[in-house]
């Protein structure tokens, strides 16, 4: 599963390739924008940790195979 992530005002997206569940993704996603300082994070197949402010999310897809589940996050201030 690819998940791309979306960070407000950077004109690149963080990608990472994950085994967990695109509910499981959705969950931590929501989570992390429901807290008032939340951070988002995830980690890859390789190991490797990536952590986003949930005030910087502008929008988070989930790719599994051919098909999209996508969430989008209006901007915090």
């Amino acid at each position: 599963m690819e998940i791309r992530i979306g960070v407000a005002r950077s004109p690149r997206e963080i990608v990472v390739s994950s085994g967990e569940t695109p509910d499981a993704v959705l969950q931590r996603v929501a989570a992390s924008l429901a807290s008032e300082n939340g951070l988002l994070t995830l980690v890859d197949d390789e190991g490797c940790r990536y952590i986003v402010p949930a005030s910087l999310i502008a929008f988070v897809e989930i790719t599994l195979g051919e098909q999209q589940s996508g969430f989008t996050a209006g901007g915090r201030s």
